[in-house]
């Protein structure tokens, strides 16, 4: 059993879409785990202000990882990896070498320069804060600081895995990150609060680079020696800094949120960081998977001069990306409080929280789709070697989403009639912190700018891609529409069958609701002969899970 796990694990994927689902399956179970890591601080800690001290103490590392360790990141590695490859396995060693070395001294030192800079930073961002809670989110910060450099690590072994396409090792890493905090939150949680927490953090950190380094072992590059060899290095700073300039944009959007919420009552971090996990359900499972998935196809296609496969290929992702994101949309809009209920509503976590949770689920939500398509966009630039475009896009939206959440705040306050049509719509009426509600509307909003400009900019380089997709999009969207009505009247229907005061009873009205609204969804896309429904019958039909080896070089089978 152990030898045929290790088999799974170090064998590559071939095919987008069996690499999409592979990933995807994998992210499903991490999804799963990061229910039960939320669920257990809902229930320890409810929308609390330690939780919220958690949460905002999470914003400066989690910045400095997406900033500093970017840099090493598998979207910047692996067209260097892959030009080297077609050299020698030599060149591809002494390429990791001098990376590894290079990036072990610039994320150890400004993990201890932002060790100093915490507090101060901290007084800034989060001035909603007792001094007291502002102490607490300063420690917390700190210990959490040593998940950067392992996270940053790793992100430099993905770029091995992801090359030579071992994507089973790299989806297997989530897995264990969220293991580690479950473990921080039941062994430590309850006796040391959220300082327990943030050392499970650590140790999901440490595990997630853990578990790549027998594969690099085995294929011979792991890193051998300290080697300062400025060329290649500088060209991976080169390509990566504007990239991580343009990750640091979204960051800086978060960081702003959890600013402003740090100004609103007690429970809105968590109420924010609740919302914002269970949205990125669709960005995890769909988005990534299929991003990852067709990063190095892309890479390979501009690389080599085949233009035509290279828009093909984007098609085909946004395709299919389209294809999956509309319809869980629609779901998780319709289905958003018994999904609260179900995976947050125990323990500590009352009524109100929930309520709150759910509207800012479904406003999120609402911009899953471009969320997904940013992703595959961005890789797209980077792959042609445009890493400007997006951090010029990005940095726009970054400004409206700060700028629209400030003046949304700003009517919510000021203007009673808005206040009561945004609280009634999403049922929230009557609820004090529903102004919380104005951060994932600022959000979605500035989201659904930068997913049309990196759109429009990419048809306006490349051509030929909008028309490709356009069938896909008339087709998931009116299905999309279809399904959100087929839910919503299996609630109503399903409503009086169950004990909705129960969580068994909640769940069954939800999941039910929910499997009627797929098959309606699933016989509509046949009726319309939709090609993704058709192509994705034939990738679960092949067995993803069962696609044959693949191998660069005879020495890492």
């Amino acid at each position: 059993m152990v030898k045929g796990l290790l088999r799974f694990l170090h064998r590559g994927t071939t095919g987008l879409h069996e690499a999409a689902y592979l990933l995807g399956f994998f992210a499903v179970l991490s999804q799963v785990l990061a229910f039960l890591r939320d669920r257990l601080l809902a229930h320890v800690f409810g929308a609390s202000s330690s939780l919220d001290i958690y949460y905002a103490a999470f914003r400066i590392p989690d910045f400095l990882f997406v900033t500093v360790a970017s840099i090493v990141s598998i979207s910047v590695l692996i067209p260097f990896i892959i030009e080297r490859e077609q050299k020698s396995r030599e060149e591809v060693r002494a390429f990791i070498d001098s990376v590894f070395s290079y990036f072990s001294v610039l994320i150890i030192g400004a993990c201890a320069i932002t060790f100093f800079l915490i507090p101060p930073l901290s007084g800034v961002l989060f001035r909603g804060f007792s001094a007291d809670a502002l102490e607490k989110v300063i420690l917390v910060s700190r210990i959490m600081l040593l998940s950067p450099v392992a996270l940053g690590f790793s992100n430099l072994f993905g770029s091995l895995t992801q090359a030579y396409n071992r994507f089973a090792i790299y989806a297997l890493a989530p897995l264990l990150y969220n293991i580690g905090i479950i473990i921080g939150i039941i062994l430590l949680g309850t006796s040391l609060g959220v300082v327990g927490v943030a050392l499970g953090v650590v140790l999901g950190a440490s595990m997630h680079a853990l578990v790549q380094i027998p594969f690099i072992v085995k294929a011979g590059l792991f890193p051998r020696r300290f080697k300062f060899d400025f060329a290649p290095m500088k060209k991976v700073i080169m390509l990566s800094f504007p990239r991580t300039l343009t990750l640091s944009m979204n960051q800086i959007s978060i960081i702003f949120l959890v600013s402003f919420a740090s100004l609103m009552t007690v429970g809105s971090i968590s109420v924010l960081s609740f919302s914002i996990n269970l949205q990125s359900v669709p960005l995890t499972i769909v988005g990534v998977s299929y991003s990852l998935a067709a990063f190095p196809m892309l890479s390979r296609f501009f690389t080599g001069g085949n233009f035509e496969a290279f828009v093909e290929q984007m098609a085909s992702t946004a395709r299919h990306i389209i294809f999956w994101t509309l319809p869980i949309t629609a779901l998780f809009v319709v289905l958003r409080a018994q999904i609260v209920r179900v995976l947050l509503g125990t323990g500590r976590f009352d009524w109100t929280d929930t309520r709150l949770t759910a509207a800012a689920l479904a406003i999120f939500v609402v911009s899953s789709v471009f969320q997904c398509l940013l992703l595959v966009f961005m890789r797209a630039f980077y792959a042609a070697g445009l890493t400007k475009k997006p951090f010029y896009i990005n940095f726009v939206s970054t400004a409206v989403i700060i700028f629209a959440t400030y003046f949304l705040i700003k009517i919510f306050y000021l203007s009673s009639n808005f206040q009561y049509f945004f609280t009634e719509l999403l049922k929230v009426g009557g609820l004090s912190g529903a102004v919380v509600l104005m951060l994932p509307l600022g959000y979605s909003i500035g989201t659904i700018v930068n997913g049309l400009l990196h759109w429009y900019n990419f048809e306006k380089e490349f051509g030929s891609f909008s028309h490709k997709i356009g069938r896909t999009v008339f087709e998931s969207l009116g299905t999309s529409i279809i399904m959100g009505a087929a839910a919503y009247i299996g609630l109503v229907i399903f409503a009086p069958v169950f004990n909705t005061a129960t969580l068994i009873g909640i769940f069954l009205q939800g999941f039910v609701a929910g499997v009627i609204a797929i098959i309606v969804g699933v016989a509509v896309l046949h009726g319309l002969g939709s090609k993704e429904l058709s192509e994705t019958w034939q990738t679960i039909h092949r067995k993803f899970w069962k696609v044959k080896v693949v191998s660069s070089d005879p020495e890492i089978v």
